[in-house]
């Protein structure tokens, strides 16, 4: 692996079976681990892993009882997020989570109170929202109480 050490890079987003966005997986949510390990037995660097929202069903639900058009969206399971870190994952990327939660909590502020108009009587319950989702996700990541 003498060509990755060349680019001076300090961290490899790696490809084990994650894609960016809600829709991820055709069939079963499967990371392909065992390359993963390989990789960092190779490497012996940090590892990235993209497109690692775990898109849960609670929120999904949620965004789509306050009205989010949405179709059978998948995401990457929690017990596979964390066996990829147990085999080295050392960053992970999570957006659509973040912006599925904050959109659906400024679907339903809005829903609820359709009066309202002012951003600061919307925006912090999305950011609170947000807050509660990578709370939960650091947790899952094994991150908690580390910073």
């Amino acid at each position: 692996m003498e060509f990755v050490r060349k680019t001076k890079i300090n961290s490899l987003a790696v490809a084990i079976g994650t894609s960016h966005g809600a829709y991820k997986f055709a069939g079963k949510a499967k990371l392909n681990l065992e390359i993963l390990k390989e990789i960092k037995q190779r490497l012996g660097m940090p590892l990235v892993l993209h497109g690692a929202s775990g898109v849960p069903k609670f929120l999904v639900d949620r965004a789509k009882k306050f009205g989010l058009k949405m179709g059978s969206a998948e995401g990457v399971p929690d017990d596979q997020i964390m066996k990829a870190v147990k085999l080295g994952i050392n960053k992970i990327n999570t957006d659509t989570d973040l912006r599925l939660s904050f959109t659906t909590s400024v679907r339903e502020t809005l829903k609820k109170h359709p009066e309202e108009f002012d951003p600061r009587h919307y925006l912090g319950p999305a950011r609170d929202y947000v807050q509660k989702i990578v709370e939960h996700r650091m947790q899952v990541f094994g991150s908690k109480g580390k910073a």
